[in-house]
């Protein structure tokens, strides 16, 4: 937020301004919309004689590590699931062009063990990190103006997104070709699923604290 822009918030709260007025005389002076709402709602609106400050979000170290631990926990269960799912789905539909007798066979269940350890691992790590945030932002609401979850919240949809983008051009391409063997519609769904469920309840995520 703009130093000069806060402090010449307050001041005029102090002398009485009403936020109407004052949001009206920024926006003639060129300030962005979004610049002057940012500014206004840095003080409480209660009846008090003095401008009440709101508290700010703060960094530490301790929510760096929380939030980075949650989403790394994600990441890997995410991965690792869908992993778990495209070697289910190769067992079940085998590429013959691929099959090499045991030794596939084999390399499919070695990278299956990984994926499940992984999971059992990592997904109760997950949910333990996301039940401990979320009880901490219950008694704590201002905890949602994080900045290290809001940047992980947006990279997570990012990658989310990038993903769906990849998924649908690759689904794109093989329908222009004509090459739809039933392994591969399986794994694109999953793909879409995995990453289409992130995407949806981080967007929803966003927009609850927009609210």
């Amino acid at each position: 937020m703009n130093a000069e822009l806060l402090e010449f918030t307050r001041r005029a709260l102090e002398r009485g301004v009403s936020h109407d007025a004052l949001a009206e005389a920024l926006k003639q002076a060129g300030w962005r919309e979004a610049d002057i709402k940012a500014a206004l709602s840095a003080f409480a609106p209660i009846d008090f004689p003095l401008p009440v400050p709101k508290p700010r979000p703060y960094l530490s170290a301790r929510e760096v590590f929380n939030y980075a631990l949650l989403f790394t926990a994600l990441y890997v269960s995410a991965w690792n699931l869908g992993a778990l799912l495209f070697s289910l789905i190769d067992l079940r539909f085998p590429d013959p062009a691929l099959s090499a007798g045991n030794s596939a066979g084999q390399y499919l269940f070695n990278a299956m063990r990984g994926n499940i350890a992984a999971v059992v691992v990592a997904f109760p790590v997950f949910l333990l990190m996301f039940r401990s945030i979320d009880a901490g932002i219950a008694k704590e609401p201002t905890k949602r103006d994080s900045r290290p979850r809001k940047w992980l919240t947006y990279l997570t949809l990012f990658v989310a997104s990038a993903l769906l983008i990849g998924d649908l051009s690759v689904l794109v391409y093989n329908v222009l070709g004509g090459d739809l063997p039933v392994r591969f519609v399986l794994k694109i769904a999953t793909v879409a699923v995995i990453a289409g469920g992130a995407f949806a309840y981080f967007l929803w995520d966003i927009r609850k604290d927009e609210r």
